[in-house]
C-alpha cells in the first residue's frame, strides 16, 4: 500500500495548478471572440473551481491541511502568466495554455495510478474526473491552434500587446521592403553622422515607444485606416511595376486586416443572402483561407455573431480535421 504522503503531494501540485488554470480560462473570457467561447471559458472557469474544492475536500478528508496561501498562489501564477504574455504573440500564449494543461493531465493519470494503488476509491474517482475533463481542454487548444496555424482568427482575440507582437513577427518576413529599406537607409546615415546623430535617433525612438504607449483607441483606429490606404497603394505600385509575388503578398495583408470587397469573398451574393444562406455555404467551404476570407469581411462590415460563430465552426472543423481529432 502506498504511503498517502505521495498522494497529499500530488494532490497539493494540482491544486496550485487548478487555481492558475481557473484564473488563466477567466483571464480569457476578456479575449473570447464569439458569445460561443465566451459561455465555454465562463464554464471552464466555473468547473476549474469545482475541481479545486473537490481537490480540497480529498487534501482535508487525507489529513493534509489545506492553507490560505495555495489559493493565492494560483491566482499569482496566473497573474504572472498573463503578465509575462503580453510580449508574446497569441500562439506562444496559448501553447503555454496547453502546456499548463498537459502537466495538469499528467499528473491527474499518476494520481489516479497512486490511488488505485493506495486503495483510495474517493481520491481515485476524482482522479478520474480530472483526466477527462483536462483531456477535453487540451483537445479544445490543440484545435484552437490549428486555427491559428490555419491563418484564421482563433477563438480567442490577441490583446493589443500581443497583436503588436505578432505583427512585427509578420513583418520579419513580409517581402515588401520599401518602409524596411527606407528605415534601414536611415539607420545607416545616422551611424555615419556619429554618435551625435545616434543619439538623435536613439531620442527619437524612446519618444515614440513612449507615446506609443499613450495611443487612444481613436488613434489606433485612424492608424488602421492610414495601414490600409498605404496597403492599397503598395498593392497597385507592384500591379503597376508587375511584380505579382509582392502584390499578392500585400493583398494578403490587407485582406487579413478585414480590407476585403464583397466581390473577393469566395461566396457570391454574399451581400444579398440571409445569415441562414451564408451560414449553409461556409459548410461548403473547404479551404480554411476562403472561410478566414469570409470571417474577416463580417467583422470588419456587419459582425453579425450568428455570421461570424458558423464560420468559426466551420474553421474548427477544418482544424479538426488537421489535426486528425473525429468530429
Amino acid at each position: 500500500m502506498t504511503d498517502t504522503t505521495t498522494l497529499i503531494a500530488q494532490l497539493r501540485a494540482l491544486l496550485v495548478l487548478t487555481q492558475t488554470e481557473e484564473q488563466i480560462a477567466r483571464i480569457r473570457v476578456t479575449q473570447a471572440r464569439t458569445d460561443a467561447v465566451r459561455r465555454e471559458l465562463q464554464q471552464n472557469a466555473e468547473h476549474a473551481a469545482e475541481r479545486t474544492t473537490a481537490i480540497a475536500e480529498q487534501l482535508r478528508r487525507l489529513g493534509g491541511m489545506t492553507d490560505v496561501v495555495t489559493p493565492a498562489l494560483g491566482r499569482l501564477g496566473a497573474l504572472v502568466k498573463a503578465t509575462l504574455e503580453q510580449a508574446e504573440p497569441i500562439d506562444e500564449a496559448l501553447l503555454q495554455d496547453l502546456q499548463l494543461e498537459h502537466q495538469l493531465l499528467d499528473r491527474a493519470t499518476y494520481l489516479k495510478v497512486l490511488a488505485q494503488t493506495a486503495e483510495q476509491p474517493a481520491v481515485h474517482e476524482l482522479a478520474e474526473r480530472l483526466v477527462t475533463a483536462h483531456s477535453a481542454t487540451v483537445e479544445w487548444l490543440t484545435v484552437v491552434l490549428a486555427e491559428q496555424a490555419l491563418g484564421g482568427p482563433a477563438a480567442l482575440r490577441a490583446t493589443p500587446f500581443q497583436r503588436v507582437a505578432g505583427g512585427a513577427g509578420k513583418l520579419a518576413s513580409l517581402p515588401v521592403r520599401f518602409a524596411a529599406n527606407t528605415v534601414n537607409r536611415a539607420v545607416d546615415t545616422a551611424q555615419h553622422a556619429g554618435g551625435q546623430a545616434g543619439g538623435a535617433v536613439n531620442g527619437v525612438v524612446g519618444d515614440v515607444v513612449g507615446r506609443a504607449t499613450a495611443f487612444s483607441g481613436a488613434v489606433r483606429e485612424t492608424l488602421t485606416v492610414g495601414r490600409v490606404a498605404s496597403l492599397r497603394r503598395a498593392e497597385r505600385i507592384a500591379e503597376r511595376e508587375g511584380n505579382s509575388s509582392t502584390a499578392e503578398a500585400v493583398a494578403a495583408t490587407r485582406r487579413e486586416l478585414g480590407d476585403l470587397t464583397a466581390e473577393e469573398l469566395p461566396i457570391a451574393g454574399y451581400d444579398s443572402m440571409s445569415t441562414a444562406q451564408i451560414a449553409k455555404a461556409v459548410r461548403e467551404l473547404d479551404d480554411p483561407q476562403q472561410v478566414n476570407a469570409v470571417i474577416r469581411y463580417e467583422e470588419a462590415h456587419k459582425a453579425r455573431s450568428s455570421v461570424v460563430s458558423a464560420t468559426q465552426t466551420r474553421l474548427a472543423a477544418l482544424a479538426k480535421e488537421a489535426v486528425g481529432i473525429p468530429e
